[in-house]
């Protein structure tokens, strides 16, 4: 079997099946008397299961997974595509503790606070600084103190900051949060992130939908490999 034998299924071209061998994602072609690759039906099956665990995993940990396989370990393999499980867990959890957030938003006391950049910082696990540079971005917009000058955080700035710290385990950018914010400080409450949290929701299930594929393919190749 040829590189472009290979790549004609996938709509790849032959040079980016030379570099997923070169990579470790396919293993070793053997070579024919005149040195040219010679593939066989283990590589194409090797093929399907990387392109099958790239939109479930993404490409780093797919490469490692293939990488991990082709080399023997099958063991770091399955390792790997637990932690990768993991994550997925760990974002389907974050973004019901952002809808849990947005259903607490109203109604927002608005009486004087007492919350300084330090004490919030620790309660949210993050660096004076980070927040610092979220109030530049517009996400937080504490006041000063006019005797001190320190920032002091009410309500409504605990709220935004706790919301952006979700936003952003979630996988959204500061310049993605920002106008999120300012839609919920202007509406004062969840309307305007339901199409957001909608389509967070559809990634997070079409990640979870391919990673079945991906373990159907990747059991074909293992399959493959042991006979």
């Amino acid at each position: 079997m040829r590189p472009v034998d290979l790549a004609r299924e996938h709509g790849l071209s032959t040079q980016a099946i030379r570099n997923y061998e070169d990579a470790g994602i396919l293993p070793a072609a053997g070579r024919t008397a005149h040195g040219y690759r010679a593939y066989t039906p283990l590589h194409a099956e090797a093929l399907r299961a990387f392109l099958a665990l790239v939109p479930g995993h993404g490409h780093q940990t797919a490469t490692s997974i293939m990488q991990a396989v082709n080399r023997g370990a099958v063991e770091d393999a399955l390792l790997l595509v637990d932690e990768s499980h993991g994550l997925l867990l760990d974002d389907r959890r974050t973004l019901q503790a952002v809808e849990a957030a947005l259903r607490d938003l109203a109604p927002v006391p608005q009486e004087r606070g007492d919350t300084f950049i330090g004490p919030l910082a620790r309660k949210l696990g993050l660096r004076p600084a980070t927040l610092r540079k979220w109030e530049k971005a517009g996400i937080v917009r504490p006041r000063r103190d006019p005797l001190t000058g320190y920032r002091v955080y009410d309500a409504a700035d605990v709220r935004d900051a706790r919301l952006a710290h979700q936003l952003r385990r979630g996988g959204y950018l500061l310049e993605q949060i920002a106008p999120l914010i300012a839609q919920v400080r202007a509406a004062g409450g969840v309307a305007p992130l339901e199409a957001t949290l909608r389509e967070w929701q559809a990634r997070l299930s079409a990640r979870g939908r391919a990673m079945l594929g991906a373990a159907a393919a990747l059991d074909a190749y293992l399959r493959a490999r042991e006979a």
